[in-house]
């Protein structure tokens, strides 16, 4: 009841001033909020076989190619991993609650070494304050959009690993056997699933990854969500966050589980994610992002919209 009651304040906090049932009917929007257990499991099926190919890779065929591909395979599952941990905060992925919180956490949280319940309490935050002063990731929203030259940065730090280091630093700096309880065990079975399969050396591309890909991978992704959009303060959905429309190699990459319909996710948190395309199908179809500037064609847009151009760059 708790959960519903939450979830149910966040839709009401964050739909339009032109309400969703203009576009949308009842049977619609209950097709859309529908939770399937089959589908979730479809979809962490699929996340863990992209994952087994990309350990796999240079183990079959060990070259700079294959070490790089197996290195932002295993970067975009990463975030593949934190959209499903995601849902599972707004107990969305699968039909139960517990199922939920299970998966959450020794699942996805474990393999991310996130806290379900701090990223919940964290997360909700953002959607219950989003368009206001008070949302807690504001800050990061603002640093966009960005001069070359502070992109160029952020890229250089990123694909080099400083940020992706700074971020292990900074874990290892809190790590506890009880706090990190989920970490361990999701990864112990990764290692002794690696070690079976004959690769445990594998397990280190985990690390390569998140240090090298993710980084990148989950900046640009940011960047899509909240980083090109037209008013941060807005009331209206449709004005402080957006939606990428992507490719088959960008969801293999950089979109995964459909985390790139945003803004379709901030009018009804309770969405599952393998429902979002259709309700964004059906959002578009009906005229909803008409006139609004919150749709993005690709990542490539995203980056040079998060981009200021020279002439309007300061030039202090």
């Amino acid at each position: 009841m708790v959960a519903n009651d939450m979830n149910t304040a966040l839709d009401t906090a964050t739909e339009p001033a032109d309400t969703l049932d203009e576009y949308i009917c009842r049977e619609e929007m209950q097709q859309a909020l529908q939770r399937s257990d089959v589908r979730a499991w479809a979809m962490t099926f699929f996340n863990f076989t992209v994952m087994g190919v990309a350990f796999a890779l240079p183990a079959i065929w060990f070259n700079p190619l294959t070490f790089v591909l197996s290195a932002f395979l295993l970067g975009g599952r990463q975030l593949g991993m934190a959209v499903l941990y995601h849902d599972c905060s707004h107990w969305a992925l699968f039909k139960t609650r517990p199922m939920n919180e299970f998966m959450g956490k020794w699942v996805y949280g474990g393999l991310m070494n996130t806290s379900l319940k701090a990223y919940r309490d964290y997360h909700m935050g953002h959607h219950r304050y989003a368009g206001t002063e008070d949302d807690p990731d504001i800050g990061l929203a603002r640093t966009y959009p960005a001069t070359r030259d502070s992109m160029r940065r952020k890229m250089i730090r990123d694909f080099t690993g400083q940020t992706g280091f700074k971020d292990v630093k900074r874990q290892l700096s809190r790590f506890g056997m009880r706090r990190n309880a989920a970490f361990l065990v999701s990864h112990s079975i990764l290692l002794a699933l690696l070690l079976l399969g004959g690769i445990g050396w594998a397990y280190l591309m985990w690390w390569v990854g998140y240090i090298f890909a993710y980084q990148p991978i989950h900046r640009i992704r940011f960047m899509g969500e909240h980083g090109v959009v037209r008013d941060l303060l807005s009331a209206d959905p449709r004005d402080n966050t957006s939606t990428t429309l992507v490719s088959w190699w960008e969801r293999l990459f950089i979109g995964p589980n459909h985390v790139n319909y945003h803004l379709e996710h901030h009018l009804k948190a309770r969405v599952p994610c393998y429902n979002l395309p259709r309700f964004h199908e059906l959002l578009a179809s009906r005229g909803f992002f008409t006139n609004h500037d919150c749709l993005s064609r690709g990542y490539r847009e995203v980056v040079r919209r998060a981009t200021l151009p020279l002439a309007t760059a300061p030039t202090a």
